[in-house]
Formats: C-alpha cells, structure tokens, sequence
C-alpha cells in the first residue's frame, strides 16, 4: 500500500483535493463516513446518531450529533488520492467551511431529498461561488418519506440560479426507492445487500423507460449545448459516444458551467460508490485549476506558481489546531515539495519557519511523512509564528498568497473567571482558541475590568466556553449572550479639530481637518471583503508632513473600534483628510494621532449617528395547521416575511428577524407547535435599529 501511496501522490492528475459541504442535517457527516468505508478507511461504518462517526472526533460534536471544525481525510478510489474535508453545516461554524473552500478544489454539496436548497445550502453555495469552486451535487436521503429529486433540481435554479445537469433519476422515491437509474449508461443499479456492496446492474425496466429516455435526451441538450464541436455533431445528426459527453461534461463543470446531480442516500449505503466515481470523473486535479496567484512582499508585483514539483515551495495555511500534542498547521501545497528538516519564510509576516514534522490527516488520527508535493494537503507540527491565512514558501523566492477573509462576530458574552489561578487558565484558553478560530475574538473592557467574548452565534459561543472548561480546566462565571451591535453615520460631516498641550519646554501640536462620510457601493467595490474603513489623504501643499498622515489615520481607526454613542465598532465610514497644520517643534505622531481619535469622536456625534442591529435570515418548517401562529409570532418579534412554500405536510416560512429578537426562540417554537417545527437562522446584514430600541442600547438597557 505504501508503493501505491508514492505512486498516486505524485501523480497530480490523479489527485482530487475536495470538501463535502451542505446545511445542517443533510447527511454530509454520514456520507463522508460511507466514503471511507468503501474506499478501505475504515472497517466499520461510525454513525452520527450513535456518536460513532470518524470526522465528528471532539466530545462536543459527539454529543451534539453535529460537525464543528472541518476534519482532513485522505483516501483511495479508482487509484486516485482524495484529501478529503468533512465540513461543519450550522452557520455558527461558517468559518471552517470558508478557510476550507479557499484550498479545495472541488465540493460535493449534499442536499436533503426532503427539504432540498434550505438557507445553509445557500450560504455555502454563495461561499463557493466566491471562491471558483466546480462542485457536484449529491441529493442524499431519497429514501425518506416526502423525498423528491426532481423538486430539489428545481429548487437549485431557483434558490441558487445555478445550472444542474441530472446524470442519475432515482427508481422509485421515500419507501419506494429501490436503486439509481444511470442516464449516461443507461442502466438500473440496485444492491444487494444492506452494505451496499453487492452492486447489481440491470436494463432499465419498461415501466420508467421512457421518463429514463426524456431526462437522458434533456442531459445530453445540457452537456452539448456547453461544447461547440458536440453542438456541431448534435446538429449534424452524428452520433455522440458517452466518453465524449463525459469529456465535455467534466469541462462545463471545472469551469463552472454545468453542476451534475446524483442521488442516493447515505445512511442506507445506496449511491455513494457512484458518488465516488463522479468525483473521480468530474471534479478537477490540481493541474486542472488556473495557477495560484499572489503578490512580491516588497516589490509588490504580481506572482505566479504552477502546481510542479520544480516550482518554488509556496502553500497556505487554512486551519490551527491545538492539542494535547501541540499546534497543527494545515497547509494546502500549491507548488513546489515541501519537506521536514527545511527552514521556511512566512511571508505574511516576515517571520523564518522551520518544518520540524509533516503528518498525513486521518481525521483525529495522524501519519508521518517526509514531504508533501504541490497539489496535496498535509499538517505541519511545531510552528511558532504561522497562523490561519498565512503563507510558507521559499526564502529566495518569496510570494503572499491571498488571506482569507472572514465575517465578523455579531454576538456576544462576558465571562469572569473564579479565581487569580482561573484567571491564567483562562488568559492561556482563550488565546489558543483565538489561534484556531478566526471568528472568535477577546475583548477586555478596562473600565469594568471584564473579559467579553464575541463568536458567530449562541452555539459557537456555548461550544468555545464548553472546550475553555473541558480542556483547560477553567471554572469561570458565563454571562448570557448578548448582540454586538455597530454604530454608523448617516450623513456628510467636515470637522477641524486642533490638538494643543503646554507642558513645559516643547508641547503638543496638531490639526486636522477631517470629511467623514458614510461609505458608498463605489468605495467598497474597491475595499477588501469585509473591510468598513476607508482611508483617504486629500491634503495638498505639504499642510500635514507625509510622517504624520498615517498618525491621524491610526488615531481615527483606534477611535473607531472603541464607539462613540454607545461603545459599539463604528462602520461603514469614510475619512477624508482635507487639510491640517503642523508646528516646527511641537508636533509629533503622537499629537497626530490624539487629534485624529478627537475629530472622529466630533464626526461621529455630527454625523447623524445611528445604531446599526444585526438581522438574521430566519427559516421555520413546520406543519400547515400552525402557520398562523408562527406568522403572527415573528411579526411580534419585528420580523418581515419574505415567502412561504409548501412542503410534504408541512410550510416553510422565510422571513427575516433582528437577532436581539431571537433568544429563546428554539423553547418559544417548540412550545407552539408541540415539538413538531424546526427552524435554522444565519445571518443576513445589519440594519439600522429603531429608536426605541437605539436609545435602549445606548443606555446599556441591552
């Protein structure tokens, strides 16, 4: 097996770098575990419900039932190498599965045969967009009472305007589904066992042969009107051999043209060999994706790597994790080899790296290797200064990759440690999750002598806490969540605020004046993601010296992560340095950067200051006869309705909710429909709060 191992690693166009990612509940844990089963992984199948599964490693998502940090896998299939990610579905977990789509090459989205595109598929879908990402989709549970494939292909244009092209139909659906229709071989596959092994390939029976014949005819118009040399044979009445549909359909879909549906369903062990073999076929190796690019650390200019051996070493760390055995740095290899024993340059910070030991990931479990070639993915262990974003590469050919962006927290709780001996625990905790997790920040407040916490939502946050006490031993007083709210200008503002301190001998002296305005669609197309600050030197004439604008500008920025009307964040805001005066003697950074922090406060309380609140994407399916109560229940809670869809026995109901609204919503949804409704919740945007409700936040009444 280590013989085959070299041979196919090395062999790049027979690797396949892929993350399996979908909403919350739709069965990517229980695939992923199925994929390794039958790629020879394991030996036993682990089940989510029974807190068994391979990926799912910490105690937290065992009891939960549920994914929390994205788990490296590599297997084998067909004499290809998959390294493959099992990402986390709930929105508080968002992060794991955008630092993993920055390195994938390829995704297999699962949907639920039952409830189809739900708000997560969208939102992972939106991410892998954003990132290029070719991906397949995999309509898992068909097995399922209400189960319909052909709703979930038409949900995928109209929730994801995406492009689905079905290769398989099920034969039969819910209680019914007995196998998978192949419409490119033309050929019923059943099982025979309940392990799914016992593969048996039948004609296709006369009773669906002609809804075979009609959706084989609309897959092949898909593939070939994506082809100009298939269109052209298509035209001409030519025959079209399935290699040369196979061909054109993997390219459409490298370049993001077509998206291949599947199904199957997971947990009954029916379709994911074939699965398997779509990846094999479809998805792309690392040689089929466009050269990585970046930027010279000092010349600025843009560079390139391809994915060669001979290449410069360049790979970018996507995730940190910290264990009882030290800190694991995952690496995706661009190009180049990267190999133990070698001192390397993190050129994002300009900090020198030596590799010490490179393991090969099996989800918690680990294999040592000497090196890794362009195109894998591995964990380095033992670095000091390298972290999520990061770039390694060679020294005399240095390169930054680019970072990965992430949302910024939106809620938030304080948290008191017990005793002087806790307080330590807890300094060391909190710091290496914050390594780990990018969405994960510590805030400590001086005035109140306080630690608070932000993450992503309720559960990200109970889950963090729970780890600090578990792994740490920390006793500490949790407060409860709170929303994080921002605060923002909603009009022009010019402010000329002079800095002058006498203090014996030379004094302090600066002036500037200031335009501050709310950020426009113009300014942020040209702003990083994410980005809510936008810097601007208008001065002429030398009136502020060069040495001094970044002082001002970091004066500003300071200001603004400390609030002015209530202690929030200030965003979406734009600085315009107009003018300013300086003194010979008595000016410095210092002064600068006192009399920037003093304009913005003045700006801000000029500005038409509001406070901003976020507002969640709210789902709720539950059975029809409750539909009443739910509706009127979110319009007490400020929601708007955005749209209502039946289901099998049930409606979904979409609306939008600020989040200050939606504690305690699980126990109040419970209550009114006995149990029977569910609902998910991610978020959407933030939106100006009321009056009523800005006065209390400003009182600290929230």
């Amino acid at each position: 097996m280590a013989d085959k191992k070299t041979k196919v690693a090395l062999d790049l166009n027979k690797v396949r770098n892929i993350g399996v990612i979908a909403h919350i509940d739709a069965g990517k844990t229980t695939t992923t575990e199925r994929i390794l089963y039958y790629t020879g992984m394991v030996h036993r199948i682990g089940e989510v419900h029974e807190g068994a599964a391979t990926t799912d490693y910490m105690d937290q998502e065992r009891e939960r039932g549920i994914t929390i940090t994205a788990a490296a896998v590599t297997c084998f299939w067909r004499d290809h190498q998959i390294n493959l990610i099992d990402t986390p579905g709930h929105v508080d977990f968002t992060a794991e599965v955008q630092r993993s789509l920055r390195v994938l090459d390829g995704g297999v989205v699962v949907f639920d045969g039952v409830a189809g595109v739900e708000p997560q598929s969208e939102t992972v879908w939106r991410q892998a967009n954003n990132y290029n990402v070719p991906r397949i989709c995999f309509v898992n549970k068909m097995d399922r009472t209400g189960a319909s494939f052909q709703r979930c292909v038409d949900m995928m244009v109209d929730r994801l305007s995406a492009n689905p092209v079905a290769l398989q139909m099920p034969y039969g659906e819910g209680a019914d589904f007995k196998g998978i229709i192949d419409l490119l071989k033309m050929e019923l596959i059943t099982y025979g066992d309940d392990m799914g092994t016992a593969i048996e390939v039948h004609p296709i029976p006369e009773s669906v042969r002609e809804e075979a014949e009609t959706r084989r005819s609309e897959m092949v118009d898909k593939i070939v009107e994506n082809d100009d040399f298939l269109t052209e044979k298509f035209l001409m009445e030519e025959a079209i051999s399935n290699d040369e549909l196979l061909g054109a359909l993997r390219a459409a879909t490298i370049a993001g043209r077509l998206h291949p549906v599947i199904c199957g369903s997971a947990l009954k062990n029916k379709g994911v060999q074939l699965m398997l073999d779509t990846v094999v076929e479809l998805l792309p190796s690392p040689l089929d994706i466009p050269p990585v690019k970046g930027m010279h650390p000092k010349t600025d200019q843009q560079q390139e790597r391809q994915a060669k051996d001979d290449e410069p070493m360049t790979g970018l760390v996507f995730k940190i994790i910290t264990d009882q055995y030290g800190r694991l740095a995952f690496i995706r290899v661009y190009s180049g080899v990267l190999r133990t024993g070698t001192g390397l340059l993190n050129s994002t910070k300009g900090a020198r790296e030596r590799i010490g030991r490179i393991v090969r990931m099996f989800a918690d479990r680990r294999e040592d290797v000497e090196e890794v070639h362009a195109g894998d993915i591995a964990a380095i262990i033992g670095l000091k200064e390298t972290f999520t974003g990061d770039t390694l590469c060679d020294p005399d050919k240095p390169i930054v990759l680019e970072k990965i962006s992430f949302p910024e927290p939106f809620i938030e709780l304080s948290i008191e440690p017990n005793s002087k001996a806790d307080q330590d625990k807890m300094g060391l905790a909190l710091r290496r999750l914050a390594e780990e997790d990018p969405t994960f920040k510590i805030e400590v407040d001086d005035k109140l002598g306080q630690t608070k916490i932000k993450g992503m939502g309720e559960l990200h946050l109970e889950v963090l806490v729970d780890r600090m006490m578990r792994e740490y031993g920390v006793k500490a007083n949790v407060g409860r969540p709170r929303v994080a709210y921002r605060e923002a200008i909603t009009r022009a503002t010019r402010i000329d605020t002079t800095f002058k301190r006498q203090t014996g001998g030379s004094g302090q002296y600066a002036r500037v004046v200031i335009e501050f305005e709310p950020l426009t669609d113009e300014d942020r197309a040209k702003m990083s993601p994410g980005e809510e600050f936008l810097w601007v030197d208008g001065t002429k004439g030398g009136s502020v010296p060069k040495e001094f604008i970044p002082a001002a500008r970091n004066g500003v920025r300071e200001a603004l992560a400390g609030g002015v009307i209530a202690g929030y964040p200030v965003v979406g805001l734009k600085a315009t340095l107009v003018d300013g005066a300086y003194h010979e003697v008595d000016s410095s950074e210092m002064a600068f950067k006192v009399a920037g922090s003093m304009c913005l406060k003045e700006g801000v309380q000029k500005g038409a200051p509001v406070i901003l609140e976020p507002t969640m994407k709210v789902e709720v399916v539950s059975p029809d006869e409750y539909t009443g109560s739910i509706v009127g229940d979110l319009a007490s809670r400020r929601g708007t309705i955005i749209g209502m869809e039946p289901r099998t026995g049930a409606t979904s109901i979409r609306s939008t909710v600020p989040l200050s609204e939606m504690f305690g919503y699980a126990t109040n949804l419970r209550n009114m429909t006995q149990g029977r409704g569910n609902f998910t919740m991610e978020f959407d945007k933030y939106t100006i709060a009321p009056t009523n409700i800005a006065e209390e936040v400003i009182k600290g009444g929230r």
